[in-house]
């Protein structure tokens, strides 16, 4: 069964299939470093499982408006400035590891999540922490712009943890200042983390550990007001989901050697993601507990 949350036609309504057709262009939004959602490989290409799912919705959007030659413009994003250059126009869709919530709805739109992930920390391990509370006192980094930014604030506040809070411009600069010994801990998505390990030159130095802090489903960013294009986008996620398609493109990505350097993050798919897909939603509140 699929839910999918149709907005009322506003009278500034969205039309960004008048816009693709128009350019004969769909533009993607893309991260440099959201291993391996979306970033760049060795060739300094957008790659990920994030940009196989919007390809498919690019074919789709080409079947939609009977545009065999439309063709594809990358836009590289930061967790900074995703929505504002979604929401004005800039790009079509973002693609890349941006979790659907209440206040971003505000701005934006989002698709159905095609992932779910829990907010962790990963710390070296000689560290000596293990979760939350060993952290009082110390400096502890997450990256601008993001949910986890918020999270981790609130966190320290209410368990009166004494954090001196940085924020990084991207994943790999956060993962760096504990690689670096600037910060004790880098708080993300735990699959961002796990990619982040991997790539590492010494893997075995860092481990993932804390409590989760909250659940981050990921989804397509596009804009307000549109729900002539969110629906071929809704339409194109849900085929793959309920043909299975997706659990290929999966495997691809966590369960296999990724590009630049072989990688495997060894991560099955969790139980969260496998009931979403069995039900697909684009509205957090109906997401599988």
């Amino acid at each position: 069964m699929l839910i999918v949350s149709v907005l009322p036609v506003m009278a500034h309504a969205t039309d960004t299939l008048s816009t693709i057709r128009e350019r004969k262009t769909i533009i993607i939004a893309h991260r440099e470093s959201s291993i391996p959602f979306s970033y760049l490989d060795g060739h300094q290409q957008a790659v990920g499982y994030a940009i196989d799912l919007c390809m498919k919705v690019v074919e789709a959007v080409r079947r939609e408006l009977k545009l065999p030659a439309l063709a594809v413009r990358y836009m590289p994003v930061t967790p900074a400035n995703r929505l504002q250059l979604i929401a004005g126009g800039d790009a079509d869709m973002e693609c890349g590891s941006t979790t659907n919530t209440a206040e971003r709805k505000r701005q934006v739109d989002f698709s159905i999540a095609y992932f779910i992930a829990s907010a962790k920390m990963v710390v070296r391990t000689d560290s000596g922490i293990k979760n939350w509370s060993d952290l009082r006192d110390k400096t502890v980094v997450t990256t601008k712009g993001t949910t986890n930014a918020k999270t981790l604030a609130d966190r320290g506040q209410i368990r009166s943890l004494n954090l001196k809070l940085l924020e990084s411009k991207d994943h790999a600069e956060g993962f760096s200042m504990v690689e670096q010994r600037v910060a004790a801990a880098f708080a993300m998505d735990d699959v961002l983390l796990y990619g982040l390990k991997a790539s590492a030159k010494n893997p075995a130095d860092f481990q993932i550990t804390g409590d989760s802090l909250s659940t981050e489903p990921y989804a397509i960013v596009i804009r307000k007001n549109d729900p002539a294009f969110k629906q071929i986008v809704n339409r194109e996620l849900s085929r793959l989901m309920l043909d299975g398609e997706i659990h290929a493109i999966y495997e691809k990505w966590f369960q296999r050697p990724i590009p630049p350097q072989a990688i495997n993050l060894n991560m099955p798919m969790g139980h969260l993601l496998r009931s979403s897909i069995r039900f697909p939603v684009d509205d957090v509140a109906d997401l599988p507990q």
